[in-house]
């Protein structure tokens, strides 16, 4: 026999013939690369060649977005977030490039209202959520005062998007010290041992305290000038390091009485906490409320001392009493600006306490707002698990299995009638009615499902049902026969063939299944012999190009080799087939219609 292999395949597939032009996916994979490896601007002008072949594809308008972004182009990263909102406005993603364009830009309120539209689209997306609690600190923020060092836009982003300085933008010593370099930035030496200011250099300015000499900014980043640096004298050897001198104790912040009284209040509640969480973790409930009740008296800004008394009362199922304490919480810690965190874990604590009383729709909604102040894994779990209850609850009172059965009568009615839209519906009404779960003639449903939407030429959703029907029941024949005659119309003669061999493993007479493998071999041999128009030929291998495995077989460079020997030189490369792992490729290859002996 001789192989023909389209040569046209081989360029589809390897790469290594006739040059082409790239597709759209190439274009698209080459700027992800781009992207990944931080060449932005080579990101950029991949996802624009891929636009111009694809103009209506919101995946490549969101992708560009974000290199745009990467390179702080923000208008540029609008344009195309907005973009691609328009052509899949139910896309969560392009929202989320949204709000980030509108973050750079500093545009806060659109960026909130970018992010709550993204979420209202898909609630549990953890990028929309941090992009919303990102832009409400920026937006709560304050305001700078001046236009020193500390005052531009881009600092206080910087800020507000790293985790490590987010909460501080909610604690009032910070802000204070804050304030005052932004006023005043000379002052920024009177902070300089401080820790707090220490990591707002860091990441606002990029400058470590504890870089070496020359480590410093821009200034020595870039390469001198010729002209200068021929005029300049040569470096002077650098000195030797003298021996370094013992740190000195910061100095001490002088405080007034007031600021006194509080720092000791604050000393006290903290130390009854401490015992409150001994007392609890005892299970001396008394006594921990005890002490949690004399720290919120001795200072109130902590309301890590009220979701601490909440937890008690949890556990003595005070289930009410908790969620007062939640409330006043969260209501006290936007007064303080408490860690979010504190405020989602008060939320989350809420939640917890109306799953126990069984208001579960109220609990979803309380863990969604408690994720939207910090997302955690904890408190996505907890709302997963309650949706799932109200879910399994709601079909639990759907199931009527009278109900289900005139269902499925009328299902029968309609497809005689050849009413094949109107027998889906009733069949996947029979289905709510009387789930697998409660079912045993459930796999029956999903066959007629398969049956009518093989009348409606909806292949792919029929096959579907079919391996619905064989998962509820691997012994059910009609199954496979229905999932057979799908893949033959789908041209899936191979894929076909699979199905009905393993029909006949359960049911070894079943005459459909017998006839539908002899279709199959009777097509594959068509193909394989190319009595087939060429037309079919193109359409056949086009479809098999969309196989992995297809595309797997024809990338392999072994493979390479061995369809060129057998195509060269075909009595020559006899050996080849003697392989089984070469033949079951090569069988794949012709049932796909890639290749054809003549």
């Amino acid at each position: 026999f001789r192989i023909v292999w389209d040569c046209r395949i081989k360029n589809n597939c390897t790469g290594s013939f006739d040059d082409k032009m790239p597709t759209s996916d190439e274009l698209k994979a080459k700027g992800n690369a781009c992207f990944q490896s931080g060449d932005y601007q080579g990101a950029v002008s991949a996802f624009s060649e891929a636009i111009a072949i694809d103009p209506s594809n919101h995946v490549l308008f969101s992708n560009r977005s974000g290199s745009h972004a990467s390179l702080k182009d923000y208008d540029a990263a609008l344009a195309d977030a907005e973009k691609c909102v328009s052509l899949k406005p139910d896309w969560s993603k392009g929202y989320s490039r949204l709000s980030a364009a509108y973050f750079g830009k500093t545009k806060y309120d659109e960026a909130i209202q970018a992010a709550e539209e993204g979420l209202k689209r898909d609630p549990d997306n953890a990028q929309l959520r941090s992009a919303l609690a990102d832009a409400r600190a920026a937006k709560t923020a304050p305001k700078p005062q001046g236009q020193g060092l500390f005052s531009s836009p881009e600092v206080m982003a910087r800020l507000a998007m790293d985790p490590r300085t987010r909460a501080l933008l909610g604690q009032p010593d910070f802000m204070a010290m804050l304030s005052d370099v932004q006023g005043n930035p000379a002052n920024m030496n009177k902070h300089l041992q401080n820790d707090k200011f220490q990591l707002l250099l860091e990441v606002a300015l990029g400058f470590k305290m504890s870089a070496g000499p020359g480590a410093g900014g821009a200034a020595g980043a870039g390469e001198e000038d010729e002209a200068d640096s021929a005029s300049k004298p040569a470096p002077k050897p650098a000195p030797k390091p003298e021996p370094k001198a013992e740190p000195q104790p910061a100095p001490e912040v002088e405080m007034d009485d007031a600021q006194k009284e509080k720092a000791a209040r604050k000393a006290e509640a903290i130390k009854e906490k401490e015992a409150g969480n001994a007392a609890y973790k005892s299970r001396n409930f008394d006594e921990a409320i005890s002490h949690y009740n004399r720290a919120w008296e001795l200072f109130d800004e902590d309301i890590s001392f009220m979701t601490n008394r909440a937890a008690v009362y949890f556990e003595m199922d005070q289930f009410d009493r908790c969620m007062e304490d939640c409330d006043r919480a969260v209501e006290r810690g936007r007064e303080v600006r408490a860690d979010y965190k504190l405020v989602a874990k008060a939320m989350q604590r809420k939640g917890s306490a109306l799953v126990k009383l069984d208001r579960l729709d109220e609990a979803v909604q309380v863990f969604n707002k408690s994720l939207t102040e910090h997302r955690n894994a904890d408190t996505l779990k907890k709302l997963n698990d309650t949706e799932k209850i109200i879910k399994e609850r709601k079909e639990q009172a759907y199931i009527n299995m009278d109900l289900s059965n005139e269902e499925k009568e009328k299902g029968n009615e309609a497809f005689k009638g050849q009413r094949y839209p109107d027998a889906v519906k009733h069949y996947t009404e029979a289905l709510r009615r009387g789930p697998p779960s409660v079912n045993p003639e459930a796999h029956k449903l999903h066959s007629n499902l398969a049956a009518c939407y093989t009348k409606l030429g909806a292949y792919p959703e029929g096959v579907k049902a079919a391996d619905k029907c064989i998962e509820l029941a691997p012994s059910f024949a009609k199954g496979y026969s229905r999932k057979g005659a799908l893949q033959f119309l789908m041209k899936e003669h191979d894929k076909a063939m699979i199905t009905y061999k393993q029909g006949l493993e359960h049911d070894p007479e079943n005459q459909e299944l017998k006839e539908g493998v002899e279709n199959c071999i009777r097509a594959i041999s068509r193909f394989a012999s190319g009595a087939v128009s060429e037309e079919e030929i193109k359409e056949r291998q086009a479809r098999s190009l969309q196989d992995p495995e297809v595309q797997g077989i024809l990338k392999d460079p072994l493979m390479q080799t061995i369809l060129h020997d057998l195509q060269e030189n075909p009595q020559a490369s006899q050996h080849h087939l003697k392989q089984p792992e070469v033949m079951a490729k090569l069988n794949k290859l012709v049932a796909a219609g890639i290749v054809q002996m003549k």
